[in-house]
């Protein structure tokens, strides 16, 4: 049997998943590696290690398929995000510590480029915001504070880029590249020309030199060295990153196929189809693949800050639940929130209000509310942000969703399921695999093989855990604009406190 090995290099670990041909996990491995926080604000990654625990978890993998007598026709590469890593051709060693897309440190440095009136510039260009979320300031910053010299020899790469070039040789012919989903999150690249962008790349001080070529996320990257990939001699032919990856893992091959991973917070992603839409506030413009040269798939993205986490602080914080899992048999015991509404700002608001100052709010509490009351609210805050993300990305991209993928450890809820259906009007369906990034990663190397014919076949191995339709109940709209009427409670709380 022909699989596809993908590792999904996350920002805590990395899971090296065979796919096989029928789009079925059929064994994985995964290696937690170290984090470093060396002060406030500040998270980084030793690249050497997670290169270590990539080796570890695909000669796992490799060692089990031998047993079950299975080859392996191409391995994909999915990654955490916008982190910067640095290092020499020469020696293959990493220049500094990577620097990860949590890390804060450039903030005052994007204060700065917004008051010069950068950003306008950057939203055109990059599809982004101007924050120190995104690599470039990062990589500026190395070149200039973290001492990093800009020689000849200096090779820049997100962590895909660092697999792909130790994969196929490293100081020995190693292949420098990355994607355009990658690509298109550093702040440097025009999503537009689909080229690295000559005035960011002057503005940031970066070298021309240093930077990946940039290949579609569905093809021929390199061979991969048998001493340094646990004795395979196969192609890499897939990269894109974390999310991108998800949304062609849960196969939303067409314009308007939306999937929500619901985790501690939530990222909404809008196929929008060949033609970039406008920047708009609130909301980032990817690049979400590209399956041949020239041939790009836009994705419209909004970030959530807090859904799962609402969960956690009603375990931790509030005491009303001992487990998780306890959430949705509290929250069905009653029929209705009883007019309670939790706005979980608790870091602010994401997508699509991006609004930091706003602070967790419940309103409509009376002497009648109970803590299943709200759980339900906590609960019906998720489908609610994520409505709201989806209207924005409707408004501005034109494309109205046919149906959302769910994935992610609170779509186990089917209360949460059907009431996002509800709220939509479009039907919610569960991915019954839920490892959607790797296996999204897995189905870009495998077209670019043959396993799969085209992106018709990818969605054809898809398949649901559950399917939820909307119910039409006229309650909706008032109930939505009850949401809204709380979350304005919610916006600007802490600008004074912030101000003093």
């Amino acid at each position: 049997m022909t699989c596809v090995i993908a590792i999904d290099a996350g920002t805590t670990g990395v899971r090296s998943f065979a796919v096989g041909a029928d789009g079925r996990p059929l064994l994985h491995a995964y290696r937690e590696f170290p984090q470093h926080f060396p002060r406030p604000g500040r998270v980084e990654h030793d690249a050497d290690d997670i290169w270590r625990v990539t080796v570890e978890t695909l000669s796992e993998v490799v060692a089990a398929l031998d047993a079950r007598g299975e080859s392996v026709a191409a391995i994909g590469i999915t990654n955490q995000r916008e982190t910067v890593v640095t290092w020499d051709r020469t020696t293959g060693r990493p220049a500094a510590r990577a620097i990860v897309w949590q890390d804060r440190r450039t903030a005052d440095r994007c204060d700065a480029l917004r008051a010069e009136g950068l950003e306008p510039m950057i939203r055109q260009t990059t599809g982004l915001v101007l924050d120190p979320y995104f690599s470039a300031t990062k990589l500026e910053w190395l070149l200039t504070e973290g001492g990093v010299a800009a020689s000849p020899d200096l090779a820049f790469g997100t962590v895909d880029a660092w697999i792909l070039w130790n994969l196929t040789g490293g100081p020995d012919g190693g292949m420098h590249a990355t994607d355009p989903s990658n690509a298109s999150r550093t702040m440097l690249y025009d999503i537009g020309s689909g080229e690295w962008s000559p005035e960011l790349v002057d503005r940031f001080g970066v070298p021309a030199s240093c930077l990946p070529a940039v290949l579609p996320s569905s093809g021929r990257f390199g061979i991969t060295d048998p001493a340094r990939a646990a004795g395979l001699r196969v192609p890499v032919s897939g990269i894109a990153g974390d999310q991108q990856a998800a949304l062609f893992g849960q196969a939303c091959v067409d314009p308007g196929m939306t999937k929500n991973t619901y985790g501690t917070g939530s990222f909404v992603l809008t196929n929008v189809g060949s033609t970039r839409p406008e920047p708009v506030d609130g909301l980032l413009t990817t690049v979400a693949w590209s399956l041949a040269p020239g041939e790009v798939t836009y994705a419209m993205e909004g970030a959530i800050f807090v859904t799962g986490a609402a969960i956690q602080w009603l375990r931790d914080g509030l005491g009303i639940i001992g487990d998780a899992a306890e959430t949705e048999s509290l929250a069905a015991s009653v029929p209705e929130t009883g007019g309670v509404f939790l706005v979980p700002a608790f870091t602010g608001l994401g997508s699509p209000w991006w609004d930091p100052y706003a602070r967790g709010t419940i309103t409509g509490i009376t002497r009648g509310t109970t803590r299943a009351h709200i759980a339900r609210a906590a609960v019906e805050a998720m489908a609610f942000q994520t409505a709201d993300v989806v209207d924005a990305i409707t408004a501005a991209s034109g494309t109205t969703p046919t149906e959302m993928r769910v994935d992610g450890g609170a779509s186990v809820m089917d209360l949460l399921c059907g009431f996002q259906a509800d709220l939509l009007g479009i039907p919610v369906r569960r991915a019954a695999v839920a490892e959607t990034t790797a296996l999204g990663a897995a189905f870009l190397a495998g077209l670019a093989e043959g396993v799969w014919e085209s992106p018709a076949a990818v969605n054809a191995t898809w398949s649901a855990d559950a399917s939820f339709a909307p119910s039409g109940g006229a309650e909706i709209p008032a109930r939505r604009a009850a949401w809204h009427r709380a979350v304005e409670r919610s916006r600007d709380w802490a600008r004074e406190e912030a101000s003093t």
